[in-house]
């Protein structure tokens, strides 16, 4: 992809520690926002190291409140015993009110759904990029594929006729 049409879903100067590569093959996403997250010391900890599974998490709005699920945090390997969280339990997301209504009435009313798309730390918070977005279809996802190949076919021909085009260098 060319720099201009790359797809930014951490701000710049963000360290990333997790993205989601399933969510873009598996979602068309409609639109992101930067959530943050309520964490214990030692999950904080265990996320900069990248003990991190976000592939198979989601989040839902339940009485107001944006909750993250399936989000697999290892526990921390210097932490005492006693001090460890459990690895898979549901985590709060920070947003605003306004944000979370705007997200709940449009996720009820077109069937969209919240997918997580990158973990990362943004001037030493840990954040979260939330998609709404709507689910493909197995058809849709070929198509996909059919209209990649066709594109890198058109351009392995452009390139081609290209160079049969080229005089030699004098």
């Amino acid at each position: 992809m060319a720099k201009s049409q790359k797809r930014r879903d951490v701000p710049e100067g963000a360290s990333v520690v997790s993205t989601n590569r399933r969510a873009r093959r598996n979602y068309d996403v409609i639109e992101t926002l930067e959530v943050g997250l309520v964490l214990q010391g030692s999950e904080v900890k265990s996320l900069r190291e990248g003990n991190v599974q976000i592939a198979e998490s989601w989040a839902r709005i339940d009485r107001g409140e944006l909750w993250l699920h399936n989000l697999h945090i290892s526990p921390y390997s210097h932490s005492a015993a006693s001090f460890r969280s459990e690895p898979d339990r549901v985590r709060k997301l920070l947003a605003h009110r306004r944000e979370i209504q705007r997200l709940a009435s449009r996720v009820d009313q077109e069937r969209l759904a919240l997918v997580p798309l990158a973990l990362y730390f943004n001037e030493g918070k840990a954040k979260l990029a939330l998609a709404l977005a709507r689910g493909r279809t197995r058809s849709d996802r070929r198509r996909d594929i059919q209209q990649r190949d066709a594109d890198a076919e058109a351009a392995r021909s452009m390139a081609a006729a290209r160079r049969r085009r080229t005089p030699p260098p004098p």
